[in-house]
């Protein structure tokens, strides 16, 4: 991505919620939506899709590993993770939209990242039969790296204060909408289409190894063990947040001195922010909107 806007111009212009086709969208999701819809997916693509905040980065990261440490190992150290794994429908003023960002990827496969809920997927993925990675994390972590994020980041609205954006996150109001039609819609698209790899953010933290041989046999990957464990090594949260290419630091939309865009990656940090009467609260909310019993979070592991 160039970077030839003013950071602070930006910041002035934080974008409102809209209400997009039933789904609380900003414009910058949004504004390139014929051409995003009109993509042109090809069979080999792999599409990254969460809630925003879910493990897009570290699923991106440990992808590109799994797929070009051998052959390009030089893309870790001089690309940034969101142009080796470009955000399919983002478009920002004086930037190059992500449509056209995938479309100039040199790599095969190609790995993309969406935030969409799976009914805004553009239909040439499903046509194309790709294979796809979800990653979902559970709903109280997922409202407060969200929170902080929104604080950081000027391309979304203002988070407003902690107890306001608590009940927004539980009405949907949030970009990209509703977590718990997020994470729902896709876990039913999955039984229907077997191309999508279900993943858990906890999941993830308990057995980052597990986890990573389970992608590889849904991607028909072999590594050998000492391949893994290096993958395993470099994918570490600590090792992330240090790195300038995967940590987000280089992207001028982002204010790291309210906050990290790799904040503390830890399963129970909504303790620390939740009230005991918040959390009644959610509890109770999340038994109603929740009702497929297959589909399971853990808030502490």
């Amino acid at each position: 991505m160039e970077k030839t806007f003013d950071p602070d111009k930006m910041a002035a212009l934080r974008p409102e919620l809209i209400n997009f086709h039933g789904v609380s969208m900003s414009h910058y999701f949004v504004d390139n939506w014929e051409n995003v819809q009109n993509f042109q997916a090809r069979p080999d693509d792999i599409l990254v899709a969460t809630y925003p905040k879910a493990g897009t980065t570290w699923v991106s990261y440990i992808l590109d590993l799994l797929y070009f440490d051998q052959t390009a190992k030089e893309r870790q150290t001089s690309i940034p993770i969101y142009d080796r794994v470009p955000f399919l429908e983002i478009a920002l003023p004086s930037m190059d939209t992500g449509k056209d960002q995938v479309d100039k990827l040199p790599t095969s496969p190609r790995l993309i990242k969406t935030h969409f809920p799976v009914q805004f997927v553009p239909k040439s993925f499903w046509e194309q039969n790709c294979r796809m990675i979800y990653v979902a994390r559970n709903a109280k972590d997922n409202m407060v790296s969200y929170f902080h994020f929104d604080s950081m980041n000027s391309v979304q609205p203002l988070p407003g204060d902690w107890n306001n954006y608590f009940h927004r996150f539980m009405e949907g109001k949030m970009v990209f909408g509703s977590w718990y039609e997020h994470v729902s819609g896709w876990w039913e698209k999955k039984k229907t289409y077997p191309k999508i790899h279900y993943m858990f953010y906890e999941d993830l933290i308990e057995d980052t190894g597990r986890e990573i041989d389970k992608l590889c046999d849904f991607l028909g990957l072999t590594s050998s063990v000492e391949e893994r464990e290096g993958i395993v090594g470099r994918a570490q949260f600590s090792s992330m947040k240090k790195d300038s290419m995967a940590n987000y630091s280089t992207l001028p939309v982002m204010d790291f001195k309210i906050s990290p865009f790799m904040r503390k990656g830890k399963v129970g940090d909504w303790k620390n922010h939740f009230t005991v009467a918040q959390n009644e609260e959610f509890d109770e909310d999340y038994k109603k909107k929740m009702k497929d019993p297959s589909l399971r979070f853990r808030s502490v592991i």
